[in-house]
């Protein structure tokens, strides 16, 4: 179940559509479905907004199709599946298409971004634009990510690619797009320099993504990690080496946030 449908649930029991009773029965499912090698969360989506996020990296394609199954079977409007390689993706979808709780609903494989997508992406209903910037195109396995999480959760994502600062006059020409953003990812290997410079020109947060991308000293992203760690830019956060997800969450989240009053 996810707050929309909670919100429609209790929106049928006011109108006298739906029952108490029957209410009760839907708002009281376990909170999670046993499967055995798997507990997916059915109603991780009414407290957080958005269902559970599957890490496909270790898993089966049956373990990622069960997995979908019940989530859908849940309320889930949509679900991604991070890291799944193409050939498990194919297997995946084959799963998903035959189980009769999953007829009618589209799924898909954004190879670039490794993610397995099911449900309709949805309108944009943030408070702006996440933009996601990287520094060259070998970071583009780890921005795509970012992107498509973010858009999965209902942001605008404009994307802004092969902006390193070998040639920063390509970062500066999107000066007017980076001052509209509601939060910026700033995906770079090799040095890590450019979410600095782009923390220098933003009104808005900066989440910095270091990926593995560099020749041996730069360890792995450790270099680059540790460059975002020590960024003088104020408003600049960091997350993992190559968590493009991580980071498109967090933008995300910032994205649809609200003024408490």
């Amino acid at each position: 179940m996810e707050r929309e449908e909670l919100r429609d649930l209790l929106s049928a029991v006011a109108a006298g559509e739906v029952c108490v009773d029957e209410a009760v029965n839907q708002v009281s499912m376990a909170p999670f479905e046993e499967l055995g090698y798997a507990k997916p969360d059915v109603h991780r989506g009414v407290r957080t907004g958005f269902s559970e996020v599957i890490y496909g990296a270790g898993k089966t394609a049956e373990q990622i199709a069960g997995i979908v199954v019940a989530l859908v079977g849940a309320g889930q409007r949509r679900v991604i599946a991070t890291r799944v390689d193409e050939r498990k993706a194919q297997a995946c979808l084959e799963l998903i298409g035959a189980h009769e709780a999953c007829t009618g609903l589209p799924a898909d494989y954004r190879a670039e971004a490794r993610i397995l997508v099911v449900g309709e992406r949805p309108e944009p209903d943030g408070n702006g634009i996440v933009v996601v910037a990287c520094a060259g195109t070998s970071d583009l396995y780890c921005a795509e990510e970012a992107a498509v999480t973010a858009e999965m959760m209902g942001s605008e994502v404009v994307r802004v690619y092969d902006v390193g600062v070998a040639g920063i006059h390509r970062l500066l020409s999107y000066g007017d797009l980076f001052q509209r953003a509601s939060a910026v990812v700033a995906v770079a290997g090799m040095e890590g320099a450019l979410a600095s410079v782009i923390g220098g020109l933003c009104a808005c947060p900066v989440i910095a993504c270091p990926t593995s991308v560099g020749y041996g000293a730069s360890f792995g992203g450790l270099s680059a990690l540790l460059a975002m760690l020590n960024s003088c830019s104020s408003g600049t956060s960091v997350v993992n080496i190559d968590n493009g997800f991580g980071a498109g969450y967090q933008a995300a989240l910032i994205d649809h946030a609200r003024v408490r009053r």
